[in-house]
């Protein structure tokens, strides 16, 4: 305690560091009001069944990531998740398509022009969400719940929805610029943990009202809770460096010399984006049924609203899988890598630079990165677990990568900010021994 205490003087003491962390919780703050004003025409008090809709299945967890915002007919319904499906979009072109990967290699001025572009089709993509979430609302909710009808309310509303989320989109921009952490994971994380204390709430009652062994049922869940969230921690900070002996052994050559050498590989480089790329995907059967009228397309997308299915956990573990390999390969790059290697008179032993030294570092990281990826994979959906043994659905969401894995990558890399803010101006770090391992590297930031 005495250290916690003097570590949060030492943070008051660092002037700049102070003011960032204010501006993150003011513009926190900001999100987390703006997500309980309904859209103008709609009685908050008829949001009943919208709230029982979204209660389990896929919509609840993207009400999980709005943070309730999606139940509440907020004007940040929507939330963060149109600028994310947009920035998978853009990434995706950006191996595919030359003009984007001329934009990659243009330095500061060719992020910009990418950022940009992602914007421009993050309003695309709201002005076809929005009239999708309007048409869910009217499924839901009774006329009376609606002050206004026809078109303006059409028209307004949708303004509205693609308006509150680009002001979303720019508070995430603002904490990472003047803030502490990456704006848009905060964003995704102050959502998660608003639902947490309702959630602990919920299943603690259901377990108080069982006959016999309900406490003691509810103590055992915060068990494995405990040993999950240590793995997602050791999944999180994953393999910093791949010894040069290991490596060979995973390509097949066992002729290695005796002193131990390091290669700069992770096991789990991609971080827990995979899984917000994957999210991000489940969610367009849902987006196409609100313009679809025909029976297959409905039953299309139930299945896949079915977080408990087997479809919805197949696909969404392939994905994972996927993007865990698309991930990497974008932020892990084997030929920049032996280049540097090469300039800086590095090679790896037994191994000759250049297209050698690549192609071995290519196998390396495909290979390591397949159990990476099984296990990210694995750990997504296991909240469906949970729910087949009968905890509650909101609570067995922090079992797994749809939100205790992002919840502890964010944490993680907010709390190395400050550490390395106090120790550049020698101030002892947060923690009494070593350093906190976040997920370093570019490719680990959330967009």
């Amino acid at each position: 305690m005495k250290r916690f205490i003097e570590t949060l003087k030492n943070i008051y003491k660092i002037e700049d560091l102070r003011t960032r962390i204010g501006t993150t919780l003011f513009f926190l703050l900001i999100y987390r009001l703006g997500s309980f004003v309904s859209l103008p025409g709609i009685d908050p008090a008829q949001l009943i069944n919208l709230k029982t809709q979204t209660s389990d299945g896929l919509l609840g967890l993207l009400d999980m990531f709005s943070g309730g915002a999606f139940s509440q007919a907020s004007i940040f319904a929507l939330g963060i998740m149109p600028y994310i499906s947009a920035s998978i979009v853009i990434q995706l072109m950006g191996i595919a398509v030359p003009y984007f990967q001329r934009l990659q290699k243009e330095g500061e001025s060719g992020r910009r022009k990418i950022n940009q572009i992602t914007r421009y089709l993050t309003v695309i993509i709201l002005i076809f969400q929005s009239p999708a979430y309007l048409a869910n609302l009217h499924a839901q909710l009774p006329e009376s719940a609606f002050a206004l009808q026809g078109t303006m309310f059409t028209v307004s509303s949708i303004i509205i929805l693609t308006a509150g989320s680009m002001f979303v989109m720019w508070l995430g921009e603002r904490i990472t610029d003047n803030g502490i952490g990456n704006g848009i994971s905060l964003i995704i994380m102050i959502g998660i943990i608003a639902r947490l204390p309702q959630s602990i709430f919920q299943e603690f009652a259901s377990r108080i009202s069982q006959q016999g062994g309900g406490l003691v049922l509810f103590l055992v869940e915060f068990l494995i809770l405990y040993v999950v969230f240590m793995a997602c921690i050791m999944l999180v900070q994953g393999t910093r460096r791949i010894p040069v002996q290991y490596a060979k052994r995973i390509v097949g050559n066992k002729q290695f010399g005796g002193v131990r050498q390091y290669i700069p590989l992770k096991v789990n480089a991609a971080g827990v984006m995979p899984i917000i790329f994957a999210q991000a995907i489940m969610f367009v059967p849902m987006t196409l049924a609100g313009f679809a009228n025909s029976e297959g397309m409905s039953k299309f997308a139930n299945a896949f609203a079915n977080n408990v299915g087997f479809w919805y956990n197949m696909t969404q573990f392939l994905l994972v899988v996927a993007f865990t390999y698309f991930y990497t390969a974008i932020t892990i790059n084997p030929t920049q890598m032996a280049e540097d290697m090469k300039k800086n008179g590095g090679f790896i032993p037994g191994v000759k630079p250049g297209k050698k030294t690549v192609e071995f570092l290519d196998t390396v990281m495909s290979r390591i990165t397949l159990p990476g990826s099984i296990f990210l994979g694995l750990v997504t959906i296991l909240p469906t677990f949970a729910m087949l043994i009968g905890i509650n659905t909101s609570f067995a969401y922090f079992y797994g990568g749809t939100s205790l894995l992002i919840l502890v990558g964010v944490v993680l890399d907010t709390l190395q900010q400050i550490e390395s803010h106090l120790l550049m101006r020698h101030y002892d770090g947060l923690m009494k021994s070593g350093r906190i391992k976040g997920r370093t590297g570019g490719g680990q930031s959330m967009m």
